[in-house]
């Protein structure tokens, strides 16, 4: 089958992200672009993925659980996780290794965790837009050791991406995927980073900023597993 998938989405727990990216009109938003398979991915928490895989569940539409992770190096990493206690467990290495600093919601905005009913339930007090202690070549190998996926986010950015701030993809992170914005072709980059599978996210700080159908994978079934063995291929 062919998924129509956005892997980069925010919600409002993400400090930068719109207060409207609730979970259920996350969901209603995806469902109305026609969208089969979503992934949330806050900066450095995973807080509101369950209650987003619930509401997606009602909808048939598949929600991985995954955050968006500042390495030491200071780039973005995009990490999806089997289940939701790998995500949570993630969540908890990362806030041990990061700085506990508190949010200035004046400048950086709330950062709220929220119901099935979209109702804020908790706000996260400490600062979440800060790179962690991790350095990256741990931080895949932690992923990876618990059967989850990462790869580098929107490498086309001049900020926060891996190129950006390293000039290269460095060999021993063993990358053989990366992301790539909306900003950019995918062809382009396919034909730049030829032994590299390329995906593309909307990286939605705002609703209307949710793909489409703008980009489809072929996966014999709509579920995690199926999506994992798409992104591992070029591994075989």
């Amino acid at each position: 089958m062919k998924a129509a998938y956005d892997f980069h989405i925010h919600t409002a727990a993400s400090p930068c992200a719109d207060e409207l990216m609730s979970p259920n009109n996350i969901i209603n938003m995806a469902k109305l672009n026609g969208l089969q398979a979503i992934a949330i991915t806050d900066h450095n928490t995973c807080v509101n993925c369950e209650v987003t895989m619930q509401l997606g569940k009602q909808n048939d539409i598949l929600v991985i659980p995954g955050m968006e992770i500042e390495c030491m190096e200071e780039f973005h990493c995009i990490a999806l996780f089997k289940d939701i206690a790998s995500a949570k467990y993630m969540e908890e290495y990362i806030w041990s290794r990061m700085p506990n600093i508190k949010n200035r919601v004046d400048i950086f905005g709330h950062q709220w965790i929220m119901n099935e009913s979209d109702e804020v339930v908790g706000e996260i007090e400490r600062l979440l837009l800060t790179a962690s202690a991790v350095p990256a070549e741990e931080l895949f190998k932690e992923v990876r050791s618990m059967g989850g996926i990462i790869y580098p986010a929107h490498i086309d950015r001049n900020s926060y991406s891996v190129i950006s701030n390293l000039g290269f993809i460095p060999d021993e992170l063993n990358i053989h995927l990366v992301e790539v914005s909306r900003y950019v072709s995918v062809a382009e980059y396919e034909e730049k980073y030829k032994s590299y599978t390329i995906v593309q996210s909307s990286d939605a700080h705002y609703l209307q900023d949710i793909f489409e159908q703008e980009n489809k994978i072929d996966i014999d079934l709509l579920s995690i597993e199926h999506i994992f063995k798409w992104m591992n291929q070029c591994f075989n």
